[in-house]
């Protein structure tokens, strides 16, 4: 998860918006419906207060805020856990067929780590927790209160992907691809949240520093909420792989929006997650992500970045944005930038609380996945 220094942390900005004086996820929820929830597809997974689950539906170009009740105490997972898809297929009694991880997201209440899945044959839609022992389960989303958010797009415009979705300090952000010429779009659904289409929507373009040129259909593919002189931004990554900070306030649903480009780490890689931690009094943005050209970094084509978030603050932005060397495959440099080896191979990141961190790693190209608590240095 992603109150205030200089950034915003999302799982711990609920403060924010009066977490402290509610007592339930259902209070974030305008006139829940009590079950009988059905997802036609799963993809991206987030954390709310309180255990309140946001669920992205594509098929469906919809966002879903699901009351878990997952409130904790707080149990850390005890020790790795091995070859998680198999503990997977065993709780959804998979047969024959075959299970595929979207994404994962560790509940900051209880400390469970809730993943989307695809189940085969069919592309079933599933949802399977993982407890601190390591046992998988099931949940009955069924019985569980939610509200459902449809994504609204331009006339005769069709939403082709959600990218990622965070809690701010007062909406739900998402990002997504449609099937506009300005396809990467930024999406804000208002707090509380209530059933049908009530987001704004805008238009992002972003300079990619690599390619040296402004791109509009290229979309946001983790972010974190940001605040700078009192201003709301977004903080996205892109693929090639530019982290840009786009404007929140004061804009009018359907606009347009540019980004401004502060740092690049390299093309030929794909953002994966992005959280913001502190250590030893120094603030850092992450991201993880998979290498698509030739591989850098060793066995696994998996693997992170950390940036000063000073450096978003940059004031060389855009063409001059900061450049990470990509000759440099580990340890610090003197940029600012370092790269991350405890999450060498770490296909999923999910953050818990600060620098510890809920890591769902590749144990061989295509192979078996194991999930650790990681406390990041």
């Amino acid at each position: 998860m992603k109150q205030f220094s200089v950034f915003l942390i999302v799982g711990l900005a609920v403060a924010s918006i009066g977490v402290a004086q509610n007592k339930s996820a259902s209070d974030f929820l305008k006139k829940p419906q009590a079950n009988g929830l059905e997802l036609k597809s799963v993809g991206r997974v987030s954390f709310g207060p309180h255990g309140l689950l946001l669920v992205s539906d594509p098929v469906s170009a919809s966002i879903v805020a699901i009351d878990t009740a997952d409130v904790g105490p707080v149990k850390k997972l005890a020790a790795s856990v091995k070859n998680v898809d198999e503990k997977i297929k065993a709780a959804l009694a998979v047969g024959e067929g075959d299970v595929k991880i979207v994404d994962m997201a560790v509940n900051p209440e209880s400390g469970k780590i809730w993943f989307t899945v695809n189940q085969s044959p069919g592309n079933k839609a599933k949802i399977v927790v993982i407890a601190s022992d390591g046992t998988a389960s099931v949940p009955d989303i069924t019985k569980m209160p939610y509200v459902r958010m449809t994504l609204p797009t331009a006339e005769n415009a069709k939403l082709r992907n959600v990218t990622d979705l965070a809690w701010g300090k007062f909406s739900v952000i998402v990002a997504g691809q449609s099937s506009e010429e300005f396809s990467n779009k930024i999406f804000q659904i208002p707090i509380p949240l209530e059933h049908g289409e009530n987001a704004q929507f805008f238009s992002a373009e972003t300079y990619h520093v690599a390619h040296k040129r402004w791109e509009t259909k290229a979309p946001i593919q983790s972010f974190i909420p940001y605040e700078e002189d009192g201003k709301n931004y977004i903080v996205g990554a892109f693929a090639c792989t530019p982290i840009a900070k786009f404007p929140l306030d004061d804009i009018e649903s359907g606009a347009q929006i540019k980004g401004i480009s502060v740092v690049e780490l390299g093309s030929g890689n794909r953002p994966r997650d992005m959280f913001t931690y502190k250590k030893d009094g120094e603030e850092w943005l992450v991201t993880n992500t998979q290498r698509f050209k030739k591989n850098l970094y060793g066995p696994s084509k998996f693997w992170a970045a950390k940036v000063k978030m000073s450096l978003l603050a940059a004031e060389d932005v855009n063409e001059d944005a900061i450049r990470r060397n990509p000759e440099k495959t580990s340890g610090p440099e003197a940029n600012g930038m370092e790269v991350v080896e405890q999450l060498s191979g770490a296909v999923l990141v999910s953050q818990l609380e600060n620098a510890e961190v809920v890591v769902l790693r590749e144990q061989a190209e295509n192979g078996p996945h194991h999930l650790e608590l990681v406390e990041l240095n």
